[in-house]
């Protein structure tokens, strides 16, 4: 049986792919994982709350490990800090990681090349499925879920409930499950959850960030760029 962790970001996709690892008795998850921007003290790129995150947990009835990272950490700090908590778990004889990804190519192969380095192999449950269909899954499965931050243009989507409608309404060029990083999500009821977290929406906030280079995320980044803008809105336990 594979000894795992899964690599939780709160949001729609590692949800639905939690949901189906659930299902599938031969693998052991040991801990939800997430990177916490240090400074906020909120999930990195999705700028959710830590105590959302804990809430989730402990009703998805999984330990939470977090690895703080700083607020702008260069590629090579944050490849030492991942690289140190990959160990960790390698030698409390954990094998595999989880994750949510579906389709980029390019963050899949940065993920293996990083999990070899220590022995551990990545198993992706909703890879190459169809967005549209994960997003028709999610919502008959009775999966519910808040857009915590947008791309500048999606500002008017920002704080807003997923629904058929919504997916409806975006624009043609925005993948309906945000892969290209267009939207990110903190989901707050489903069947892999012992009950719904009560939210409320607060305060709207637009940030730019340094566009990285060469980098899988933009969290992160040796090489600043052009800045690329994002809309949060504060989500706080209701």
């Amino acid at each position: 049986m594979p000894t795992c962790i899964f690599n939780w970001s709160g949001g729609k996709d590692s949800s639905l792919a939690l949901y189906h690892c659930l299902q599938n008795p031969e693998l052991d998850i040991r801990y939800l994982v997430t990177t916490i921007n240090d400074a906020a003290d909120r999930i990195s790129m999705h700028g959710v709350r830590v105590e959302l995150l804990r809430i989730q947990a402990e009703r998805i009835g999984i330990p939470l490990f977090e690895i703080r990272l700083p607020e702008m950490p260069g590629m090579t700090e944050y490849d030492a800090i991942m690289k140190t908590s990959l160990q960790r778990f390698r030698q409390e004889g954990i094998t595999h990681a989880i994750y949510g990804d579906i389709f980029l190519e390019d963050l899949k192969l940065y993920r293996e090349e990083r999990l070899a380095e220590v022995g551990m192999t990545g198993i992706y449950p909703l890879w190459k499925r169809d967005t549209r269909e994960l997003i028709n899954e999610f919502f008959e499965l009775g999966f519910g879920t808040v857009i915590a931050c947008t791309q500048e243009r999606l500002e008017p989507f920002v704080g807003k409930e997923i629904s058929p409608e919504l997916i409806a309404a975006l624009p043609a060029d925005v993948d309906v499950c945000g892969e290209n990083g267009e939207f990110h999500t903190f989901t707050f009821k489903g069947p892999i959850f012992k009950k719904p977290i009560g939210y409320k929406t607060g305060e709207k906030v637009y940030r730019e960030y340094a566009t990285p280079k060469d980098t899988t995320d933009s969290c992160f980044s040796d090489t600043p760029q052009k800045a690329a803008g994002f809309w949060y809105c504060d989500l706080l336990p209701a």
